[in-house]
């Protein structure tokens, strides 16, 4: 059966990272159930010219058109308060779930146990529920509070994977960063790819 991913968009620098990862996703096969904050909207269009937009059904026609190859089927795009999503609730949980990139604001109101958005809770139900969540947060330097909430996430499962890539593998644009990156998320994930060498090839 295909993987269903939970994919969050926050409102930290890093969303090509967010938007490969999501090409990446859908290519796979995967079932992508993406959320995004409003935050995520002005990062997007800033970073990358790109418009999340207020309407969920108008931001996935723009991602379509982004991603012509992609199965339609596969990715379904939820608003911000749309507490009837799947992932709302326990009974129905994604496989995993990537929230890339990542603030700090939303990392330190998961480690609290708060879920007032929709973001919050779907990583809150994935924790409790004992599937994957991987935090991608896209920070420098890190205060010791941001510290001590990655911390406590991970004692509690979550895997805190920050966008630091490698250059064994000799990048010869921002692009094969980017991928580099998302490669490390995709592995964590189990997804195949062919995005980078791996060591020892």
């Amino acid at each position: 059966m295909p993987k269903t991913i939970c994919l969050a968009l926050t409102g930290a620098s890093g969303m090509p990272y967010g938007l490969r990862l999501l090409e990446c996703l859908l290519d796979a096969g995967c079932k992508v159930q993406l959320l995004y904050s409003q935050a995520a909207q002005i990062v997007a269009k800033q970073e990358m010219n790109f418009e999340l937009h207020s309407r969920p059904a108008d931001t996935k026609l723009a991602l379509l058109e982004r991603f012509p190859a992609v199965n339609p089927e596969n990715l379904t795009v939820f608003g911000r308060e749309e507490w009837f999503a799947p992932m709302a609730s326990g009974s129905n949980p994604p496989d995993a779930m990537v929230i890339c990139p990542c603030t700090m604001g939303t990392m330190a109101a998961i480690a609290q146990g708060l879920a007032e958005k929709l973001i919050e809770r779907a990583a809150d139900v994935v924790l409790k529920e004992g599937r994957k969540l991987i935090l991608v947060p896209r920070e420098t330097p890190f205060s010791a509070i941001h510290l001590e909430n990655m911390l406590r996430l991970s004692r509690a499962g979550a895997v805190i994977l920050p966008p630091s890539p490698g250059f064994y593998h000799h990048p010869k644009t921002v692009d094969d960063i980017i991928d580099f990156v998302v490669a490390r998320i995709l592995d964590q994930l189990a997804v195949p790819h062919q995005l980078i060498r791996r060591w020892g090839e």
